[in-house]
């Protein structure tokens, strides 16, 4: 045997072994991906509200002189080093994500791009991170962060509709046919969500969460953006509660019926949480709570949206 087949005939038995067809391990793979990206919202959320931010004052090190946090570093170093740990554990399922679906990789081109996708987005991620460090906290970086995050849960959420046969050209279940508006409405609701989302990293730049003491500010008026930053949220609301109407009206049944209902209950707890923050002094659990209920409603967002495009339109 020569020596240059033995690698082709290693691709070949592994290759072997792994699914012809989008089974149970695909499926996980792809939730635990939309999971793990949420808890990374929710753990970098907590770095910033502990003042952890610069737990580990530097980057790709953790110190100077230890790629971990050290015990002199106490709590902060705990939190922030966890949060770069994580990026390590997706990056992971991201990885068996493609190997699982190497056999499906000409025939679902839209699985494997999206998790492809995920995977190329997370070293960019780690470096933006190791950039907010390196700028001591700049807002706007640290934005930039976060709004990264969310672009990746919105790709996880698309993977597991896809995973799942809800959505897409591969899709197994029978959709409702939707009324001709659906589409643009619900669409139209999933961009004023990621509005929403963009003018909420403004007004958290200029709120007193920094992630550490001496952390800048971006200087702006906090409370004109907050109020800025509820005009999307209303049209948000508008566009679930219009989707609402159609199911009702058209008693529609299935997945469209889920994702709109869905997306209205998100959207009413994020604004609950949203005023509750806004009259109680900003307090930082509902911050980190608000933080986890916008990754919630750009998923739900997603889904409904994702949802409306993939159904039939009734003639």
């Amino acid at each position: 045997m020569s020596t240059a087949s033995r690698p082709s005939r290693l691709v070949s038995r592994v290759s072997s072994r792994l699914p012809v067809t989008v089974d149970k391990t695909v499926r996980r793979l792809a939730v635990l991906s939309l999971i793990g990206q949420t808890v990374l919202v929710v753990t970098g959320g907590a770095v910033r509200l502990t003042a952890s931010g610069l737990g580990c004052p530097t980057w790709p090190r953790c110190t100077d002189s230890s790629l971990v946090n050290t015990p002199e570093m106490g709590i902060h170093g705990i939190i922030e080093f966890g949060n770069r740990t994580l990026t390590f554990a997706l990056a992971a399922v991201a990885v068996a994500m493609l190997v699982f679906l190497w056999n499906l990789r000409k025939e679902r081109r839209d699985l494997f791009g999206l998790a492809l996708g995920l995977l190329a987005s997370i070293p960019a991620q780690a470096v933006i991170g190791g950039v907010t460090v390196l700028t001591q906290l700049n807002p706007w970086v640290v934005g930039l962060h976060f709004l990264v995050s969310m672009a990746l849960v919105v790709l996880a959420t698309l993977l597991v509709n896809r995973a799942y046969g809800r959505t897409g050209r591969a899709r197994t279940r029978d959709l409702a046919a939707l009324p001709g508006a659906a589409r643009p409405v619900l669409t139209a609701t999933a961009l004023m969500a990621a509005v929403a989302v963009c003018l909420g990293v403004v007004v958290t730049g200029a709120g007193p969460h920094a992630g550490d003491a001496d952390a800048p500010r971006n200087n702006l008026d906090w409370d004109l953006f907050s109020h800025i930053h509820a005009v999307p949220a209303y049209l948000v609301t508008a566009g679930a509660l219009f989707g609402v109407f159609l199911v009702v009206r058209g008693r529609i049944q299935g997945p469209f019926r889920t994702a709109v209902f869905l997306l209205l209950g998100v959207t009413v707890l994020q604004a609950v949480i949203g005023f509750t923050q806004y009259y109680n002094g900003i307090p930082a659990l509902l911050v980190g709570a608000h933080m986890l209920g916008a990754a919630l409603l750009m998923s739900a967002a997603t889904n409904a949206a994702d949802v409306a495009h993939s159904s039939p339109v009734k003639n």
